[in-house]
């Protein structure tokens, strides 16, 4: 056998793919091979965002979340006066349950736990200038004590004003920066929370 028909030979062989001098066959060669490489981007990114999508109910992804779980009912909004002496609502109501745990909505150190004209409160200073307040919340906690974000800081009691039927109570969820008053919602990107810079 020479050399000419040797490689004539080799140029024919049809091991590898379709005949390169036939037209037809290279078409549905190329779409069969963009096809299975498209299925497999598919797979590769459907897998990826799977991975990377949080659950519907997942927590805020900030530094605070509820202080009740699962996520509360708001009974009550916030509604801050114009003038410290105008009536308002300094606070957000959260419905919830008696005896229910009540939980620290972002790290920090408690500093009160005790009461305020004969009702139970729990105050966390945050990070930032930030203090939340709990109420009415029979502690479990003491001063001085570092919390995470979630911890119990004790339980809900029933009574709070403007809790109405069939909440059967509601927690007072309240937020501070030095001495203006805050959404608390904020904390949970439910409504937007005005910080503005440290000396104006």
């Amino acid at each position: 056998m020479d050399k000419a028909h040797s490689i004539h030979i080799l140029v024919r062989c049809p091991f590898i793919g379709p005949d390169v001098r036939d037209r037809s066959s290279m078409t549905k060669f190329g779409a069969i091979v963009r096809a299975l490489t498209a299925a497999a981007t598919a797979s590769t990114l459907l897998t990826a965002a799977a991975l990377v999508a949080p659950p519907a109910d997942a927590a805020p992804t900030g530094d605070f979340d509820w202080p009740l779980h699962p996520r509360p009912r708001v009974v009550r909004a916030f509604d801050n006066p114009e003038r410290d002496w105008l009536p308002g609502h300094r606070g957000a109501d959260l419905g919830g349950v008696p005896d229910e745990a009540v939980l620290s909505a972002g790290a920090g150190v408690v500093v009160f736990a005790g009461t305020v004209a004969g009702k139970p409160v729990v105050s966390v200073d945050h990070p930032g200038g930030l203090r939340t307040t709990y109420e009415p919340v029979t502690a479990r906690v003491t001063p001085g004590l570092r919390v995470g974000r979630g911890t119990v800081l004790g339980t809900l009691e029933p009574g709070h004003p403007g809790c109405i039927a069939p909440v059967a109570a509601c927690l007072h969820w309240g937020l501070r920066r030095d001495r203006e008053y805050l959404d608390p919602l904020g904390l949970v990107r439910v409504a937007p929370v005005r910080l503005e810079p440290v000396g104006g």
